[in-house]
């Protein structure tokens, strides 16, 4: 008879038969004495197995249904030395830990080969139904066999599955013992409150984090450490441009208002400058927005304020010597694929009218951007117009050329949009071409988010 239980329930890890006087319990164990026995988070379950292994005991583990597998890929390419790499260094690290590669480097490929070595049961989590749809459809080729999926309509659990990462929050509660090995894609994402349940409610002791962009503006991704495993390998753009990425510039182009918007402009910007002033508000403190928008609610001056930023912020991003400049670049490269970003949906929807483009936002039916995209692929679209939807998990291998009319100041934003152009093909060579206003808070916006040696 085992000394000890293990089992899984409902997130948690518990274990029975220990005694609570015991001097060498795990660290990772809190007993309840309630009903007098141990619990640790799920996530926990491989050291706190080790550690009882190590001690001597004889532990009957219920709470690891997961399978082993005899998974092979079919007819696998050699992997780049970098994938090779990423491998091995994963597994050297006790089949634990984050890849950092650039958008188009093969992390896809790198978690088949991390599914095939572990032999476990997997759950492959991402951050979209695109995703999801993509995954699935690779590892179904890849392997040949049918690919389980959760979310978006579906909840059919196979050995290999694919799951949103709002699914496997939602469901980790009774799967959380089902997979030995947990990939997650676009990993960044995890650090939110609500996605690291994803993580945290699964006892799988094998995990592999994939991410271009991993550095987080709240520094949350410290956590991943902890709940997926250290940074074991990364390559950056400027290491793998030229010969896995595309060759690639970054063009940085002021661009002057019209007379007539600047003085609109300057007209709109010292409304909301002098209310705020009027106010003692310090927008750039913690709460400065947020007493900006109260002040706002109270004053037919303040709502005027408010209309006010939002002209003078909608002429910083897309005024007319931009759309100017943009059709130039357009004419420039008839010949190329086009990805125009801007910041929000009522600027795609205004410039897709002016240079007669479709438009892909957060608001675009499935059945619509799959359509938009393969025409884009297949040439019969040139260009495409975007707001944030385009920035991660979506490929399009036939764009060369990104014209940033606006954005947020975020790193990764930036980052992630030249990495949609950058996947290689024979004499290619990607242009990413940044619109930026004179004279506006766009300047200062532009060179926060330039921060990355991609761009130095």
């Amino acid at each position: 008879m085992a000394d000890l239980t293990l089992r899984f329930e409902e997130g948690t890890l518990l274990v029975e038969g220990f005694d609570p006087h015991d001097d060498v319990v795990p660290p990772e164990l809190v007993f309840d004495d309630r009903v007098m026995l141990y619990r640790a988070p799920a996530h926990e379950y491989r050291r706190v197995l080790g550690h009882l292994t190590r001690r001597g005991y004889d532990v009957d583990d219920q709470a690891r249904t997961y399978a082993e597998l005899e998974l092979a890929l079919v007819d696998p390419p050699t992997p780049y030395e970098h994938q090779a790499g990423a491998i091995e260094a994963w597994m050297a690290g006790g089949k634990r830990g984050v890849v950092v590669l650039p958008t188009g480097a093969g992390k896809t490929f790198v978690a088949q080969m991390a599914i095939e070595r572990v032999a476990r049961s997997a759950l492959v989590i991402v951050p979209t139904i695109d995703l999801l749809n993509q995954w699935s459809g690779v590892l179904q080729a890849a392997f040949g066999t049918p690919i389980g999926l959760l979310g978006g309509g579906y909840n059919e659990i196979l050995d290999v599955t694919v799951s949103t990462y709002d699914s496997a929050c939602i469901h980790m509660d009774r799967l959380g013992g089902r997979f030995g090995l947990l990939v997650f894609d676009e990993v960044h994402h995890l650090p939110g409150d609500l996605y690291q349940q994803s993580a945290l409610g699964s006892i799988a002791p094998f995990r592999l984090g994939l991410t271009a962009t991993l550095e987080r503006a709240d520094g949350k991704e410290s956590v991943l450490e902890d709940i997926v495993g250290p940074v074991v390998f990364r390559r950056s753009i400027k290491e793998l441009a030229g010969h896995i990425l595309a060759d690639y510039e970054v063009r940085s182009i002021p661009v002057a208002m019209t007379a007539e918007d600047k003085e609109t402009y300057q007209s709109e910007r010292e409304v909301y400058r002098g209310f705020v002033r009027s106010q003692n508000i310090r927008i750039s403190s913690r709460h400065g927005w947020r007493n900006f928008l109260a002040a706002t609610s109270r004053s037919p001056d303040g709502r005027r304020a408010l209309e006010a930023y939002h002209a003078q912020k909608r002429l910083a991003l897309v005024h007319t010597a931009k759309l100017m400049r943009l059709y130039e670049i357009l004419a420039d490269h008839h010949d190329d694929r086009v990805l125009i970003f801007t910041n929000d949906n009522q600027s795609v929807y205004h410039i897709s009218e002016r240079v007669l483009s479709p438009s892909i936002t957060h608001q675009t039916p499935v059945k619509e951007r799959k359509e938009i995209l393969a025409k884009f692929n297949s040439g019969e679209y040139s260009s495409i117009v975007t707001s944030k939807v385009l920035n991660e998990g979506v490929d399009v291998p036939e764009a060369s050329v990104a014209v940033i009319l606006s954005g947020s100041g975020s790193v990764r934003e930036h980052v992630q949009r030249l990495g949609r152009i950058l996947r290689r093909a024979p004499d290619k060579s990607a242009i990413l071409y940044e619109l930026v206003t004179e004279d506006s808070v766009e300047t200062y916006v532009s060179q926060r988010r330039r921060e990355h040696d991609a761009y130095q």
